[in-house]
């Protein structure tokens, strides 16, 4: 399993050892308003990480949890998965973080680095991201990235705005042999 890093995150596969402070993220109602709309029980946050547990042992990608590596926190959490978790779909980046650490570019942070991994080490020819149309933090990140809107559409049984790039608009911005973060 991949773990990444960042200038001030350590990104490792998420696991039964990152249940406290997964399920303490979770149950903020402000960080999940726009995952879910309601704060998860633990049974929720399990099921996530038994579910997250079983794609990392098939696909060797999926959710990682973000540790600050100032404090060994647990501050967030976020994937490289694919749209609608169907696999013939293309793949979809995504991420939450703890409201304390909010405005920080801690999310852009670790959005970069989990892009890289998509399209340099799995080779994605495209990467997605949906967001509720009105969470304007998390789009600001997704077009921060270098994604570009491409609609509304129905994902995860809401309407979603949907964002994304190519392998090509990645390349642009970040040409091979230079560092991404």
């Amino acid at each position: 399993m991949t773990i990444l890093t960042t200038p001030r995150l350590r990104l490792e596969p998420l696991t039964d050892a990152h249940f406290e402070g997964l399920h303490a993220l979770n149950l903020d109602p402000e960080v999940m308003r726009y995952i879910t709309g309601k704060p998860d029980t633990p049974e929720d946050t399990q099921m996530m990480i038994d579910r997250v547990k079983a794609r990392w042992a098939e696909w060797g990608y999926s959710w990682w949890a973000f540790i600050e590596i100032e404090t060994g926190e647990l501050i967030g959490a976020g994937c490289i998965q694919h749209m609608g978790r169907d696999r013939a779909l293309p793949h979809e980046i995504g991420w939450r973080l703890r409201r304390d650490r909010w405005g920080r570019g801690l999310a852009s942070e670790a959005a970069q680095e989990m892009a890289r991994f998509a399209f340099e080490d799995l080779g994605a020819p495209e990467l997605q991201a949906v967001c509720m149309p009105d969470n304007a933090p998390s789009a600001k990140v997704m077009l921060r990235l270098g994604m570009h809107s491409q609609g509304l559409g129905q994902w995860y049984d809401m309407e979603m705005a949907v964002y994304g790039m190519s392998r090509a608009d990645w390349l642009a911005l970040h040409p091979p042999g230079t560092p991404s973060a």
